[in-house]
């Protein structure tokens, strides 16, 4: 029996406003000025939701943001209030920017499948000839994506195309690249604490109503980044081998490899529960190793009145 999964949810809290669902998490706007983030379990590849939960995923990633939020704080600020449940966090509300911030330390994942294909041209970024995929980028490369509704496709996107079509401003943009380049920076810092090497990521940035640009969303998850154990990292790429990794692309090469890449007319391969269970494992393998700390199961017998009485209590608190 795997274990309770949450894949939606349905609350009504007090000056509840909307709700957004997004691939993952979804958010509640209370009174046009908190937001609640609820990650859910679901998983997500190619763009495509998964139909069936990942044990824990929800919390894995809300526990590491948060942590993550908490570790980068002093050279950007961000949106988080509190995380009064492992599945929860709260923050301000922020106008969010339509663009997803990807910086890539290494050649890897969607980079490399476009850089076999022949391109070195990305997002307007050149790479450089002679490059073998999960080599490392002699600086790491910004290559931004525009964000996508639920069930829609992002789209690669160039730094000018962004500012030209008047997605985010030329003075805001050369704020959110900074932030960028110092999360990537830190966050490289923490891998390397820990034996890892931060491949790639992407960053989420908002507005708050009083016009400061703060990060939002996750940072440093196995959905949103790439790692590679640095141990015997070289001599991998010496013999030509396939990196040790922790992240989401183990999900996408046994998709590919069971014929489903997010084009139409593919049909999702079924998942078993093994398969689900050694999805969940890696992501917990993934908590342990970035936090160097053990992982702790929430209760999962009622997660929805569990998020929902913990939620209820916090906003009865301001």
């Amino acid at each position: 029996m795997l274990p309770n999964t949450i894949t939606a949810t349905n609350f009504n809290f007090p000056r509840q406003v909307s709700v957004y669902k997004g691939k993952v998490r979804e958010v509640y706007n209370i009174n046009d000025e908190l937001l609640v983030m609820i990650a859910t379990d679901r998983l997500s590849a190619f763009d495509v939701v998964m139909p069936k939960g990942i044990p824990f995923k929800g919390q894995i990633l809300n526990e590491i943001a948060t942590k993550m939020m908490a570790a980068t704080q002093d050279v950007v600020p961000n949106w988080l209030m509190a995380t009064p449940d492992p599945n929860v966090a709260i923050g301000h509300l922020c106008e969010p920017f339509k663009v997803e911030m990807v910086i890539r330390g290494y050649l890897s994942g969607h980079a490399a499948r476009e850089y076999k294909a022949g391109k070195r041209l990305l997002c307007g970024v050149e790479m450089p000839e002679g490059m073998k995929e999960n080599d490392a980028f002699p600086n790491p490369i910004i290559t931004p994506a525009t964000k996508a509704e639920m069930g829609a496709h992002d789209e690669d996107i160039s730094k000018e195309d962004i500012i030209k079509r008047g997605i985010v401003s030329a003075e805001d943009y050369v704020i959110l690249e900074d932030y960028t380049h110092k999360l990537f920076n830190r966050g490289t810092e923490i891998a390397t604490n820990r034996g890892l090497i931060l491949v790639d990521t992407k960053y989420e940035f908002g507005k708050t109503k009083d016009g400061k640009i703060v990060l939002i969303d996750e940072i440093h998850t196995p959905d949103s980044s790439r790692y590679f154990y640095a141990e015997g990292y070289q001599e991998r790429q010496d013999r030509g081998e396939a990196q040790k990794q922790l992240s989401k692309e183990f999900v996408r090469q046994w998709l590919i490899a069971n014929g489903f890449q997010g084009l139409e007319e593919q049909k999702l391969p079924e998942m078993s529960d093994d398969y689900i269970l050694e999805i969940s494992n890696r992501y917990i393998e993934l908590y342990e190793n970035i936090t160097g700390e053990t992982f702790i199961k929430s209760n999962t017998t009622n997660i929805q009145s569990r998020i929902e009485k913990n939620v209820m209590s916090f906003l009865a608190s301001l």
